[in-house]
C-alpha cells in the first residue's frame, strides 16, 4: 500500500505544473456553481468533516470525484479524489485528474477503509490549494 501511495504521489507531483491556474470564481466560494451538490445532502455525513472541510461533488462523477473542499468561511482549500484501491493496478489509469480549484500547493495521499458515499476501500488524493500551514483551516 505504501508503494502505491508513494507512486501515486510522485505522478501527481510531477503533473503539478500542468495543473496550475487561478481559482475560477465559480468554485472559489461555497457553494460552487454547476452540478456540484453538498456531499451531506447526498449521503449520511456531516456538513463539515474535520481534516477535509465541507465537501461538494457532482453526483455524476462518483465515486472518484473531484470533491471540492471548503473551510468554515466557505473558501476553497482543496480538491479531493477518492480512487478505489481495486482500481490502483496496471490495467487502470487515472489520466487528466483536473484541479478545478486552481493552483496546487502540495499533494497528500492516504488510505481510507470506506465511508458513506464511497463504501469500498480507496485512496484519498488531496490536491491542496493552500499552503501546508493553512491546512489547519479544516482541522476542526
Amino acid at each position: 500500500m505504501k508503494l502505491v501511495s508513494a507512486a501515486l504521489a510522485l505522478v501527481l507531483a510531477s503533473a503539478l505544473p500542468a495543473l496550475a491556474h487561478n481559482i475560477p470564481a465559480d468554485v472559489a466560494k461555497s457553494p460552487p456553481a454547476g452540478a456540484f451538490k453538498a456531499v451531506s445532502s447526498l449521503v449520511k455525513l456531516p456538513d463539515f468533516l474535520p481534516g477535509m472541510g465541507q465537501l461538494f461533488v457532482d453526483p455524476a462523477t462518483l465515486p472518484a470525484g473531484p470533491f471540492l473542499a471548503y473551510d468554515h468561511d466557505g473558501k476553497l482549500v482543496s480538491t479531493i479524489y477518492m480512487l478505489p484501491i481495486k482500481d490502483l493496478n496496471p490495467d487502470k489509469r487515472f489520466d487528466d485528474l483536473a484541479a478545478p480549484g486552481g493552483n496546487v500547493d502540495h499533494v497528500s495521499v492516504y488510505y481510507n477503509a470506506g465511508h458513506p458515499g464511497v463504501e469500498e476501500p480507496h485512496a484519498h488524493v488531496v490536491l491542496w490549494h493552500v499552503a501546508k500551514a493553512d491546512e489547519a483551516r479544516v482541522a476542526k
